[in-house]
Formats: C-alpha cells, sequence, structure tokens
C-alpha cells in the first residue's frame, strides 16, 4: 500500500490568506489544487510536506479574463474550463489544440492550468504552448507582485523561478497572433508527449511579422526556439520557410534518449511537428480570411 507520510491540511479562503499559511509553514509547506501529479509523489514518499494548503476555494484564480488586449487565465482555471472557453478558442486556438491531447477527461475536470507551469515536467503540454504565446506568469508572494515571462518561469527540470512563499496567481497572454496551432505525438492517447511543438504567427498580408515557437520534451532551453522565431520574421509564410524553421528549431534542441525514443528520432520529430504547426496555423488564418471576405459570402 502506498500512503503518505502524515501532514497538516490548511484551506485558503484568499491568495491573502493563500500567502499567509506558505509563510507560515515555510519549507515545509506545499500548494494542492488538483494534485495530479503531488499526491501519487507523497504516495511514492517522493515529497513529504509537513503541510498542504489546499487553494481549491481561492474562486478568485479560477477566473479567465478578457481586456482590450490580453486574456488573463487565473492559476486555478482547470484544463476542461479553458478548453470550454469560447475568448481562448477565438484568440488562441494553440490552447485548446493542447488541452485536447492533455491526458484524460478526469485529469482535464481537476487539473489546473497553473499546477501544470508549476509542475515544470520537461513533457508539459501548456508550458510550450504559452511559451509559443509569448505568455507572462503573473507572481504574488511576501514582498509585492512580479511578472515574469513564462519564457523565463522555467529554470530547469521540475525548477521554477518560484521563491519560497511564492504563488502562481496568473498567466497573462497578449492578443497578437493571428492563427496559431499545436501538435503531439505520443505512444498512446493521453499519454506525455514523446514530442511536440506550438506555433503562434502574426501575419500581414501573407508575411510574418510576429512568431512564436514551442517545444516540448525534446530538450529546448527554456520550451522555446528563438533562433527559429528569428528566422521567419520578416519572411513569406510558405512551405520552404516553415521547413526551414524546423530545421533550425530541431538543431537546438538537446533530446535525451528514453523509453519514449532515442535522440535522433526526436530531433526529427522536432523539425516535422514544427513545420507541422506552422503550415496549419497559416491554413486556419487563410480559412478565416476567405469567410470573412464578403465575396466568398455571395458565392
Amino acid at each position: 500500500m502506498q500512503v503518505p507520510a502524515q501532514f497538516r491540511y490548511e484551506k485558503a479562503t484568499s491568495v491573502e490568506h493563500a500567502l499567509d499559511l506558505l509563510g507560515k509553514f515555510g519549507e515545509d509547506g506545499m500548494v494542492v489544487a488538483g494534485g495530479h501529479s503531488l499526491i501519487p509523489m507523497m504516495k511514492l514518499r517522493l515529497a513529504q510536506p509537513e503541510a498542504l494548503v489546499d487553494i481549491n476555494e481561492v474562486t478568485e484564480l479560477s477566473r479567465i479574463g478578457l481586456d482590450r488586449d490580453t486574456v488573463t487565465i487565473g492559476a486555478l482555471v482547470r484544463h476542461a474550463d479553458l478548453l470550454d472557453s469560447p475568448v481562448v478558442g477565438e484568440h488562441f486556438p494553440i490552447l485548446h489544440d493542447a488541452e485536447r491531447v492533455i491526458a484524460d477527461p478526469a485529469v482535464r475536470n481537476r487539473g489546473t492550468v497553473g499546477g501544470s507551469l508549476c509542475q515544470a515536467d520537461p513533457s508539459e503540454d501548456l508550458a510550450a504552448a504559452f511559451v509559443a504565446l509569448d505568455a507572462e506568469a503573473l507572481i504574488q508572494g511576501p514582498r509585492g507582485s512580479r511578472t515574469v515571462p513564462v519564457r523565463d518561469f522555467f529554470t530547469g527540470p521540475y525548477e521554477t523561478v518560484l521563491d519560497q512563499g511564492e504563488l502562481l496567481v496568473a498567466v497573462r497572454v497578449p492578443i497578437r497572433s493571428s492563427a496559431s496551432a499545436y501538435a503531439k505525438v505520443e505512444r498512446r492517447s493521453g499519454d506525455w508527449a514523446v514530442a511536440s511543438a506550438g506555433a503562434a504567427l502574426r501575419l500581414d498580408d501573407g508575411h510574418i511579422t510576429w512568431a512564436g515557437i514551442g517545444l516540448t520534451a525534446v530538450g529546448a532551453p527554456s520550451f522555446g526556439a528563438p533562433a527559429a522565431e528569428e528566422y521567419l520574421v520578416g519572411g513569406a509564410a510558405t512551405d520552404e520557410r516553415f521547413e526551414q524553421a524546423g530545421v533550425i528549431a530541431a538543431e537546438h534542441c538537446s533530446p535525451i534518449a528514453d523509453q519514449r525514443g532515442p535522440a535522433d528520432y526526436k530531433r526529427h520529430l522536432a523539425a516535422t511537428l514544427t513545420t507541422r504547426v506552422l503550415r496549419r496555423a497559416v491554413d486556419r488564418w487563410r480559412g478565416r480570411q476567405a469567410h470573412r471576405d464578403p465575396r466568398d459570402q455571395e458565392e
């Protein structure tokens, strides 16, 4: 039988209350929301916090808010809620793509956006998607609030910039992309990624004015591909350029061979999936442009 070590349980009712509790317990306290990663680790005694701070009743963290040019996604937003959000679907199709391939309905109904990011698993889907969107992590702690680009949020496998007593409260995503897409290769449905890629593009008359690329499970530094992004900006949205961007993205990856495949295979997937999501993003943009064209409506 796998049983966690004894721990104290506290239920926070607000962000301030949660921060007070985290300050009280210090290094011995951990936050729990969905618990799909933490609880199994506690059962195996890989994690042995002396106190858990439950934030499930902090409703201010479970909202999705639309501003003029940004969407703010609370850390407690469930995967299923993100997938069901029409605002997210309209502005960020990449997030709906990613949510559809995360685990299974049971996990998506309880797992949270903040929990996924704070776990910082190298095979995590939302990390690559938010990196592609150039999102920002909103953090609160005992010394006040701070904002960190999601690209800088991860400091290593299972490690983030969160200091002791700090809490990720939301992710803010700028509405700047014309189109986006996410694709994943997995051994079986709902599994961790063998490799995955996400892309977001700003297009003007068929030319790329801004690009974001995120990669998962292939050893991309901070889940990003800045060299491939730089190559794309200023050029035409063509298949040839997308293929070259995939090659560039793969060259900057350092995948590790494991039970999901050898390093060369993962590097090949990084190139292939990057090309695929770039094409899919542009196809979506072209489809929307055609739908909005009055001449097409008359036909």
